[in-house]
């Protein structure tokens, strides 16, 4: 991608609402724009990086066995009255009729309608286990909206809905989600703490917030060190073997780890976090990224969603639903990878993963080499992001730095004379001299 055609509108100023590093960052590298409070056009950097994250959580929850569907944003009023839960949102929820005076809704979670799919179509025990997800499009109307995408009004997530026959089983489905979860946030380029959380209105009585450290995190976590240490499952883990899922649950909820939530209210995590050495104990803040519940026949009791068991009887459905808000990631990414300069992005959630400037265009040896890297590195499946533009030295620099490609090529005509670029490396400023070619092959076999 040519930057001369591409549309990058970078600020040379942070906005004056933008509170937090994720949103100043966001707004000037061009990634989005607030069209109202908590709502944002994605512009084309940051629907990359989006759509990036979006495979990633996509690929995971297949994997663990998750299967894909789409639900609308708008939902009846008609199913959540069913549930009983029409009240419980309050003013967060943005309530509305159509033309003919129908209530209806701009959904900002799906357990209703899920269940209101499951029961239409499944009746007996044999077609469980079933998890079904989508990635959509909430709205929850925050009395306060900020921190750009960290808490929006509009946000996109990834919200999956598990159903089995008992507890037993759906707890098994809850492990297999929290595993799934774990190697999301990690191919993210995150470390992720599992923490004993609070259901909230989507009910339930066992539920885990997924939290990264960051200095800039919204609210204070306190876990055992041990964390540091644990590794995330591998891609081939088995997820039909359900001791394993569990053994590897237990592996990561036995160290202590809670949100100053928990802390407030639980007098047993007061007591446990008494009880560490100080060794042990990390204070810091930290960013929520995922949240799973399970809460049983909370739905599928009120909506009657129920299947023929083995023993020929009807029983409710036991259900969880599981969440992880895509376009929220990103600020969370950032929040943990950024310096003065910019953001840093990991690896597999860059919007391109090569950044190539030419300093001086219209030379005939930099526009040559440049354009031989350029195809050379395509061909080898890389996407290129190249600075073909008359902006000055810093100003290019200062971009590149900014929206924080992982490798940047350098093309100089005193280098290019002598049949070299320089590669530096974005998360550490490392800067190495090599030839043209030795820059291609390297670049194309990941090293």
């Amino acid at each position: 991608m040519r930057l001369s055609k591409y549309f990058l509108p970078i600020l040379k100023e942070n906005p004056k609402d933008a509170e937090i590093v994720s949103h100043r960052l966001m707004a000037r590298a061009g990634m989005i724009k607030q069209q109202a409070a908590g709502i944002y056009s994605w512009l084309p950097l940051g629907k990359r990086v989006l759509d990036k994250v979006c495979d990633i959580v996509r690929e995971e929850q297949n994997r663990a066995g998750a299967i894909e569907i789409l639900m609308p944003t708008i939902q009846p009023s008609d199913l959540w009255k069913e549930s009983g839960r029409y009240d419980d949102y309050g003013k967060e929820m943005l309530r509305i009729e159509d033309r003919m005076e129908r209530e209806m809704l701009f959904g900002p979670t799906n357990e209703e309608m899920v269940t209101d799919i499951f029961r239409s179509y499944v009746k007996s025990y044999k077609d469980l286990p079933l998890n079904l997800y989508h990635i959509q499009w909430k709205f929850r109307d925050e009395r306060r909206p900020r921190f750009g995408v960290m808490r929006g009004r509009e946000f996109l997530m990834k919200d999956a809905y598990s159903f089995d026959l008992d507890y037993e089983a759906s707890k098994a489905a809850y492990n297999r989600m929290f595993v799934s979860y774990l190697r999301t946030f990690e191919r993210c380029g995150l470390k992720s703490i599992p923490m004993r959380a609070d259901t909230g209105p989507i009910g339930g009585n066992l539920s885990h917030e997924f939290i990264v450290l960051a200095e800039t995190g919204e609210s204070e976590v306190f876990c055992h060190r041990d964390f540091e240490r644990f590794d995330v499952p591998p891609a081939d883990v088995d997820y039909n073997d359900d001791a394993v899922m569990a053994s590897i649950v237990e592996k990561w909820t036995t160290p202590f780890a809670a949100t100053d939530e928990i802390m407030e209210k639980e007098e047993w995590a007061q007591d446990a976090w008494k009880a560490l050495g100080d060794d042990a104990k990390v204070s810091a803040r930290g960013i929520e990224v995922g949240h799973i519940f399970h809460f049983g026949t909370k739905y599928s009791e009120p909506m009657n969603a129920y299947v023929q068991g083995p023993d020929g009887k009807q029983h409710f459905v036991s259900m969880g639903s599981y969440g992880i808000g895509p376009s929220r990631l990103l600020g969370a990414i950032i929040e943990a990878s950024h310096d003065e300069n910019g953001i840093i992005w990991p690896k597999n959630v860059a919007p391109f993963d090569i950044g190539l400037i030419n300093m001086k265009p219209g030379d005939a040896g930099c526009d040559a080499a440049c354009e031989k890297l350029e195809a050379a590195l395509e061909n080898a499946g890389l996407e290129v992001l190249y600075d073909d533009t008359d902006e000055r030295a810093g100003a290019k620099f200062a971009t590149a730095d900014l929206i924080g490609l992982p490798i940047q090529v350098i093309a100089g005509p005193r280098s290019v004379a002598e049949g070299n670029v320089e590669i530096k490396i974005r998360a550490t400023g490392e800067r190495e001299t090599v030839s043209i070619d030795d820059a291609i092959n390297r670049l194309a076999q990941g090293r």
